[in-house]
C-alpha cells in the first residue's frame, strides 16, 4: 500500500528569521518534487492494477487439461444444456469430479465422465467464452457422461447418455442410476473387465 503524505507549514508572526521557519521553508521548497514523484508512482500503480483487471481472468486452464476423448463429451452436454429454453446464461466446464476410461482397442474408447458446470456472466449463446468470467450466485451443475468414441469421435450408437442436475439436488437414486447406465454401456460394448479410471478431488 502506498501512503501518500504532504506537508505544510505557516510562518509564525515575528519570527521570520527563526531557524525552525528556514528549515521548515526548505521542506516546503523540495516537497513538491518529492510528491509529484510520489503521486505519480501511485497513478502508474492504479493505472497497472486497472490494466491487470481488464485480461481475462481465466482461459479454461481446466477445459484445455482435458484429454480430447473427453473435451468431446464436456461439448456435447453443453451443447444440451444450451439447447434448453430456462437456460439463460453460458456455462463452462468448471472441474471433473471423476474421469473413466476403457479402451478395447480398434481406436475405441468407453467414456464414463463427472464433472460440474458452472454459470458465467455472459448470456446464452455467446461465442467466444474465453474471457467470460465465473459467477459466484449460481448453484454448480452436476453432469455425468458416457459415451463411445471411436477414432475421436463421439458415436450415436449406443446413445450417449447424458445427466445433469444441481448439486444440491444430486440424490441416491439418481447416483444409482448414473452407474447403472455406464454399466449398460459396457455391456453393449462388449468391452473388457479391465478398466482404467482416474479421481479428480
Amino acid at each position: 500500500m502506498i501512503e501518500l503524505v504532504s506537508f505544510s507549514g505557516k510562518k509564525r508572526a515575528g519570527c521570520p528569521s527563526s531557524p525552525l521557519f528556514w528549515n521548515m521553508g526548505r521542506l516546503l521548497h523540495f516537497q513538491p518534487h518529492r510528491h509529484k514523484l510520489t503521486t505519480m508512482v501511485a497513478f502508474l500503480l492504479w493505472v497497472f492494477s486497472l490494466g491487470c483487471l481488464a485480461l481475462p481472468s481465466d482461459t479454461q486452464p481446466a477445459y484445455n487439461d482435458l484429454p480430447e476423448s473427453f473435451k468431446k463429451g464436456v461439448d456435447l452436454t453443453l451443447e444440451r444444456l444450451s439447447s434448453h429454453a430456462s437456460i439463460l446464461h453460458h456455462f463452462r466446464f468448471f472441474r471433473s469430479l471423476e474421469k473413466s476410461e476403457i479402451e478395447p482397442g480398434f481406436d475405441v474408447k468407453i467414456i464414463n465422465h463427472n464433472f460440474y458446470l458452472k454459470a458465467t456472466k455472459c448470456p446464452k449463446g455467446t461465442v467466444d467464452a474465453s474471457s467470460c468470467q465465473f459467477r459466484n450466485d449460481r448453484p454448480l451443475i452436476d453432469c455425468v457422461t458416457c459415451y463411445k468414441t471411436f477414432e475421436g469421435e463421439i458415436e450415436a450408437e449406443p446413445q450417449p447418455y447424458i445427466h445433469c442436475v444441481h448439486r444440491s439436488a444430486l440424490t441416491e437414486d439418481m447416483r444409482t442410476t448414473r452407474a447403472e447406465q455406464w454399466e449398460a454401456l459396457k455391456y453393449k460394448c462388449g468391452t473388457p473387465t479391465l478398466l482404467s479410471s482416474v479421481g479428480d478431488n
